[in-house]
C-alpha cells in the first residue's frame, strides 16, 4: 500500500472523524517545524506526512480511494469510485480513457492553518510566528493548556481558560433537609454582548433541596459567574450547611435527641413526648430502667435517605439523668430498705 496513513496518524482503520482530528491535532503540534528547531529536517518530513495523512483520511472520497487502491491509487491513474461533486477532488480526462483521479497533496502549512486558525502557535521559537486576526500565543503556552483551548472542531476559541468556581454557603434548617424544599436565590452578575461590552443583570436561581441532603452537598449552576473577554464564566456553587436545631442533632441518617429526666423517672419508667421535624407527635413509653448509657432506638424516625427517601434512618433517644445533690437521712434509709438484698 506504500505509506500507511493510518499508522502515521496512530489511529485505527475504523477511526471516526473526531478521532482523526484529535490525532492530527496532537501530532501536528508535536512535529511542527517551529517547535523542533534542533531537528528541523526530520520534523518537516514528519509534519508533511501527518498533514497528508489527515488530508486523505478526513475526506470520505479520498479515503475510499486510498482504502481500495492505496497511496499509488491516489496519486496514479486509478478510476475513482465516484465522479465527485463540488469541493471534491479534481479529475481530468486521460486521452480517450476513462475519467481518472489525481490527488495532489496540499501544502502542510495550509492544512495546519485551516485546522487551527493560525499559522504557528510558537511565536519566538522560529519562523512563521504570525497569527491570523493579529492574536498571538506566548512562546511558552504549549501543552495541556494549549490543547484545552481547542474544541472538537479543531479551531481556536476565544475562551482560553475558565474562571475558578464561586462557592457560597447555603444554610438550611434541619426541617428543610428533612422535608425537602425549594429556595430562590437572587444573584447579580455581569453579562457581555457580542462586542464585549458588559452590563449588570439580576437573575433568580431556583435550588431544589431534596429530602435527606447532607451538609457539604454541592449544587452547581454552570457558568453563572461574570462574563468577560477570553474567559469562560465561573460556575456558581452552593454548598449546603446545616443550621443547629434546638432539639435534634444529626448523625449520618440518624436523628439524636437527649431527654433530661430525674433519677426517680430513670428508675420507675418514663414516657418521651416529641414533635417530629414534619410536625407529628410521637409518644414513646420506656419501661426499662434507664441507666446513664441507655439509648432508646425508634426505627425509621430519622432522616430520609437521599437515594431512597421512602427509607429513613433511626431516631436515637439518649438520657441526661439528674441525680440529687443530697439526700435526707430518711431518704437514705428508705432507699436502703428498697434495695436491701
Amino acid at each position: 500500500m506504500g505509506v500507511d496513513y493510518y499508522k502515521i496518524l496512530q489511529v485505527d482503520k475504523n477511526a471516526k472523524d473526531d478521532e482523526l482530528k484529535k490525532a492530527y491535532r496532537k501530532l501536528a503540534m508535536k512535529w511542527h517545524p517551529d517547535k523542533n528547531p534542533n531537528n528541523k529536517k526530520e520534523a518537516e518530513a514528519k509534519f508533511k506526512q501527518i498533514s497528508e495523512a489527515y488530508e486523505v483520511l478526513s475526506d470520505p472520497q479520498k479515503r475510499a480511494i486510498y482504502d481500495q487502491y492505496g497511496e499509488e491509487g491516489l496519486k496514479g491513474q486509478v478510476p475513482p469510485p465516484d465522479a465527485g461533486g463540488p469541493g471534491g477532488p479534481s479529475f481530468f480526462h486521460g486521452g480517450d480513457g476513462p475519467t481518472v483521479f489525481r490527488f495532489n497533496p496540499r501544502n502542510a502549512d495550509d492544512i495546519f492553518t485551516e485546522f487551527f486558525g493560525f499559522s504557528s502557535p510558537f511565536g519566538g521559537m522560529g519562523g512563521g510566528g504570525g497569527m491570523r486576526g493579529g492574536s498571538r500565543f506566548p512562546g511558552g503556552m504549549f501543552g495541556d493548556d494549549f490543547f484545552g483551548s481547542f474544541g472538537e472542531g479543531g479551531s481556536v476559541t476565544q475562551t482560553t481558560r475558565k474562571a475558578a468556581p464561586i462557592e457560597n454557603i447555603l444554610p438550611c434548617s434541619l426541617e428543610d433537609l428533612y422535608k425537602g424544599t425549594t429556595k430562590k436565590m437572587k444573584i447579580s452578575r455581569e453579562i457581555a454582548d457580542p462586542s464585549g461590552k458588559t452590563m449588570p443583570i439580576e437573575e433568580i436561581l431556583t435550588i431544589d433541596i431534596k429530602p435527606g441532603w447532607k451538609k457539604g452537598t454541592k449544587i452547581t449552576f454552570p457558568e453563572k459567574g461574570n462574563e468577560q473577554p477570553n474567559v469562560i464564566p465561573a460556575d456558581l456553587v452552593f454548598i449546603i450547611d446545616e443550621k443547629p436545631h434546638n432539639l435534634f442533632t444529626r448523625d449520618g441518617n440518624d436523628l439524636v435527641v437527649t431527654e433530661k429526666i430525674s433519677l426517680a423517672e430513670a428508675l420507675t419508667g418514663y414516657t418521651v413526648h416529641l414533635t417530629t421535624l414534619d410536625g407529628r407527635s410521637l409518644t414513646i413509653p420506656i419501661n426499662n430502667v434507664i441507666n446513664p448509657n441507655y439509648e432508646e432506638v425508634v426505627p425509621r424516625e430519622g432522616m430520609p435517605i437521599p437515594k431512597d427517601p421512602s427509607k429513613r434512618g433511626n431516631l436515637r433517644i439518649k438520657f441526661n439523668i439528674k441525680f440529687p445533690t443530697r439526700l435526707t437521712p430518711e431518704q437514705k434509709a428508705g432507699i436502703k430498705r428498697l434495695y436491701a438484698p
